[in-house]
């Protein structure tokens, strides 16, 4: 690892610098800055923060640009630092200038050629639904509602169907605008804890809506409206309109980015918190 992420070490003028940073989606219209739209996003908010603590516009780039409503555990991101600042002023002064529901972690300097999208190996995301027969009055925008009991078990043997490089064209929102459907999904669990269920993915990158579709997806299956074998067909169909209902965003977390350890991030500790103490 570079510098302790609260160092009072100056970081020269021009370092590359990374950092994690964990929202509440629920206030804001996704990531990415939107201007022309007149609209408020976590990127906006950010870049204004580290901006009052440069005294200059600040510029930065994420790991995975997340729509409106979805959360962050722990998305990454990287600027090249207009001023020579310390870790520790990034991070605190950085956190008093942001609003409540936005939080950065760490703060290190990097090697030049690290890019928080480009240079990850993968992201993670957590779905976590709430299996009630009330709707939860706490937690309720950071939790999906589900009334009709769930078979974690079917969901999670349904979902191995995911699993390796292939199509996911029948996941694929109509508005993605990436140039192949192809990904590589290295990992997909779901499990059941108490009344939350879990749903676990890890890729090497994601087309858009594809977490919140596949999650649709496995929710029919888990309250019994349709088979296991369902995933794979509609894997194999490669038809977005024969698939389910694109599942609401609240209840999604981009959970983690996983980048060469020559970089030197520090590790994310499990989340989202409130998933910590029900492990």
């Amino acid at each position: 690892m570079a510098e302790h992420p609260f160092s009072t070490e100056a970081i020269p003028a021009g370092a590359r610098i990374a950092c994690r940073v964990e929202y509440d989606g629920s206030h804001y219209s996704g990531w990415q800055s939107q201007a022309h739209l007149h609209v408020i996003t976590v990127q906006d908010r950010l870049e204004q923060a580290l901006a009052d603590i440069a005294g200059t516009p600040v510029r930065v780039q994420c790991a995975g640009r997340t729509d409106a409503g979805v959360h962050a555990w722990s998305q990454v991101v990287h600027f090249d630092s207009p001023v020579a600042r310390s870790c520790k002023a990034w991070v605190i002064g950085g956190n008093t200038r942001l609003p409540h529901d936005i939080r950065i972690h760490w703060v290190v300097p990097v090697a030049a050629d690290f890019h928080s999208r480009f240079s990850a190996q993968s992201r993670s995301y957590r779905y976590v639904i709430a299996n009630t027969v009330i709707r939860p009055a706490l937690l309720y925008r950071q939790v999906t509602w589900h009334r009709r009991a769930l078979d974690a078990g079917a969901m999670h043997a349904a979902a191995q169907a995911l699993l390796g490089e292939q199509d996911f064209s029948a996941f694929r929102a109509a508005s993605c605008q990436s140039r192949t459907p192809m990904r590589n999904v290295q990992f997909v669990d779901i499990t059941r804890r108490g009344d939350l269920v879990l749903i676990e993915i890890r890729a090497n990158a994601f087309l858009h809506h594809m977490v919140r579709n596949i999650a649709g997806a496995l929710l029919a299956v888990g309250d019994g409206r349709r088979p296991s074998e369902w995933i794979s067909q509609l894997l194999a169909g490669r038809d977005r309109t024969a698939s389910a209902e694109t599942a609401p965003a609240d209840g999604l977390y981009l959970a983690d980015v996983e980048y060469p350890s020559h970089f030197g991030l520090p590790a994310t500790p499990y989340g989202p918190i409130l998933l910590a103490s029900n492990r």
